[in-house]
């Protein structure tokens, strides 16, 4: 079973973001899961997607505390506590235009992405879900762009060439870091 924490802060699209992958791994035959966590109710307080996905119904009804992927939406999130829910190995996928040398964390594989500088330049302002949501596909190698690209077209609610630009993009650059450090 594939399981996954993305956390941001409200108003980011981290929920949106969650839906669309569980949505995505649907798409491509997996039984999902997926449930949110609210800090607060308003903008900028903390805010959990948690997704499971698996060949099997998925019977588990607990919160996730050995996640295999994480997805950070905001790089001062990306703290102990946060960390701590990913198991030894995981992959963590952090919003940040800093390299992955420059995070010290043990026991994860750290892959950095730019999703402001994608965003803006695919005329998205500060809308980072959907470059987010392409480079970890990318980085955790499922699920298929297509299947992202397909549920950003039917879902997204406004500037539906911009997402699905930003979404190709961050997968493209992804794609291309782990190519280069395999």
């Amino acid at each position: 079973m594939l399981e996954i924490v993305i956390l941001g802060r409200g108003g980011q699209g981290a929920q949106t973001a969650g839906n669309q992958l569980a949505r995505a791994l649907f798409d491509e035959g997996l039984f999902v899961q997926v449930f949110a966590t609210y800090g607060g109710a308003r903008r900028g307080t903390p805010v959990a997607s948690s997704l499971r996905a698996d060949t099997r119904p998925i019977r588990l009804r607990s919160d996730i505390t050995r996640a295999d992927a994480l997805l950070c939406f905001d790089e001062s999130l990306l703290n102990e506590a946060f960390l701590r829910r990913g198991r030894e190995g995981a992959l963590v996928v952090v919003n940040s235009a800093r390299e992955a040398a420059d995070f010290t964390v043990a026991d994860r594989r750290i892959v950095p992405l730019d999703g402001r500088a994608i965003a803006r330049r695919n005329d998205m302002g500060k809308v980072v879900n959907s470059a987010l949501l392409g480079g970890f596909a990318a980085a955790l190698g499922q699920p298929a762009l297509e299947s992202i690209c397909a549920v950003i077209e039917q879902t997204a609610p406004a500037k539906v060439a911009q997402n699905l630009a930003a979404c190709r993009e961050a997968h493209a650059l992804v794609a291309g870091q782990l190519e280069e450090m395999a």
